[in-house]
């Protein structure tokens, strides 16, 4: 057993078998498994949800073929693939409950990690190997290059340029499925299924759409060049699956308290440890290219259409983090538990949920929507997940347009008031342009759109509606009355001297029960 300076077991297989019995790890012969499964992005998320669900699939005789490979495209991935070689790629799972039950296990379901900025022909290989069934994803809102206004692929981002014109040499995740694909095409070989594991929107429509116009780009680009790129698009429509999928199980950042309990509590090296709370759920489309895993067997619901669950989910989850991530970084607190832990929060979360969220969702058999509701505050809640405000807030521009300004364009469109989404969208302007809170302590701004989130939201003292002319994110909202009423009322409080984010939730509160009050009548 290898140990490291303090004479902790190092996680790796050979430290298996001499783990204390109140931490699970794999019973299957690793040696005997296959990457079925290739994933570009291994990130928290992805080792608490798609990893775990393949785990616990691996314990069943006969699906040894549904191991996983991991690929890491960016630079910053590097620490995390020297971890991962150095155990054996495997990592612990701490599962933590609302009632402060842990469950601690050990991941086995990954075999294996190439990094791609060391060897790109390594993972190309890789992803055209007939053992590669399925390339799933979990990119971020940004991999996949959506411009947000238009809903089109962004041929103007560099690194989608550079893929179009040197197609053996790719930076993206795309650049990559696309060589990848080329060389089954030539090979005559069955495609691979594309799954998107990413919290958006009908995710294997949009990785599609994506797809097919960034290998038209290139068949169009390399037509008199390379002939066997010709193509290549219509094959792909032709020949691979993109099955939509909803995800959920929140999983914050790993912190040293993380990686000082596994070495605390089991005497244990692991340098990447991963926490999630207790629940998860997997919804998936049965509509694969060359085989699927049984996950249904392990808890995921394979369905024909997962249209309704996906919408339910991003606009009740991902937008209620939102509102909190927001709200609650600008009164002060630092996570979500914290924030819903207060009355005044909770209380506009669930006002938002069931006056401007409920009513525009469809009907689920076997789903009560109250009980999802109270569900989600209760998972926010948990005090044994620290999911930080931070997190919740990086990306904003990638996550608000599909989490809650379609929502607001819906109300719009309905008739119907948002207020309580309006104040999280000027709030937002103003954590973009002040970047403190209300105690005057700084905010971080982790996002790809960051220089103009600020440029258009300082603007704002001298124009209420300077920050919804970014019509990239906000589309044509500042030409919408009805939405620019509320979000000048919203930005004028927020602004004014003295200003208090619950004093203003309050009365947006009070107004919104009299305007429903009044639609009732």
């Amino acid at each position: 057993m290898t140990t490291d300076s303090l004479n902790q077991a190092i996680l790796n297989q050979a430290s298996l078998t001499g783990l204390p019995n109140n931490i699970e790890f794999p019973s299957y012969d690793r040696s005997q498994l296959k990457a079925g499964i290739v994933h570009i992005g291994v990130g928290g998320f992805h080792r608490a949800h798609q990893a775990v669900y393949c785990d616990e699939l691996l314990k069943t005789p006969g699906s040894e073929q549904w191991a996983i490979c991991g690929i890491g495209l960016l630079e910053n991935n590097r620490g995390l693939r020297d971890i991962l070689v150095k155990q054996d790629y495997l990592y612990s799972l701490v599962v933590r409950h609302p009632n402060g039950q842990i469950d601690n296990k050990v991941i086995g379901s990954m075999i294996d990690f190439i990094f791609a900025p060391d060897n790109k022909q390594a993972v190309i290989d890789k992803l055209a190997h007939i053992d590669t069934k399925i390339v799933s994803l979990t990119i971020t809102e940004g991999g996949y290059n959506v411009h947000p206004s238009t809903g089109e692929l962004d041929v103007t981002n560099p690194d989608i340029t550079h893929d179009i014109a040197h197609p053996n040499d790719p930076i993206t995740a795309f650049g990559y499925i696309a060589a990848a694909l080329r060389v089954r095409k030539a090979k005559g070989m069955k495609a691979f299924t594309i799954q998107s594991c990413d919290n958006i929107q009908h995710n294997g429509n949009v990785t599609r759409k994506m797809l097919l116009t960034f290998t038209a780009q290139q068949d169009a680009f390399h037509q008199d060049t390379i002939h066997n790129n010709s193509g290549l698009s219509h094959w792909i429509a032709q020949n691979v699956q993109f099955p939509n999928a909803m995800v959920d199980r929140i999983t914050p950042v790993t912190t040293k308290a993380d990686i000082d309990y596994v070495a605390k509590n089991f005497e244990l090296s692991d340098e990447w440890p991963i926490t999630c709370e207790a629940f998860s759920q997997w919804v998936i489309e049965d509509n694969f290219s060359n085989g699927r895993p049984n996950w249904d067997k392990v808890g995921a619901q394979l369905v024909a259409d997962v249209t309704p669950f996906e919408k339910m989910k991003i606009r009740l989850l991902n937008a209620g983090h939102s509102v909190l991530g927001l709200l609650g970084s600008i009164h002060g607190y630092a996570t979500i538990d914290e924030t819903v832990s207060d009355k005044d929060f909770a209380e506009y979360l669930r006002a938002f949920m069931d006056l401007e969220v409920t009513p525009l969702l469809d009907q689920l058999d076997g789903i009560d929507l109250n009980q999802y509701k109270n569900t989600l505050i209760e998972r926010f809640a948990n005090p044994n997940i620290k999911d930080s405000l931070s997190r919740i807030c990086s990306e904003s521009s990638a996550k608000l347009p599909k989490f809650l300004i379609a929502t607001i364009n819906e109300n719009l469109a309905a008739n119907r008031d948002c207020s309580l989404a309006a104040l999280v969208i000027a709030t937002w302007c103003l954590y973009s342009d002040k970047q403190v809170n209300q105690a005057q302590q700084p905010l971080t701004i982790q996002d790809a759109m960051q220089t103009e989130l600020t440029q258009y939201a300082q603007n704002t003292q001298t124009d209420s509606l300077a920050f919804l002319k970014l019509n990239s994110l906000f589309g044509d909202l500042m030409n919408k009355p009805a939405f620019t009423e509320l979000y000048s009322d919203a930005i004028n409080a927020l602004y004014a001297p003295a200003s208090n984010i619950k004093n203003i939730m309050g009365n947006i509160l009070i107004q919104k029960r009299l305007t429903v009050t009044e639609e009732a009548k």
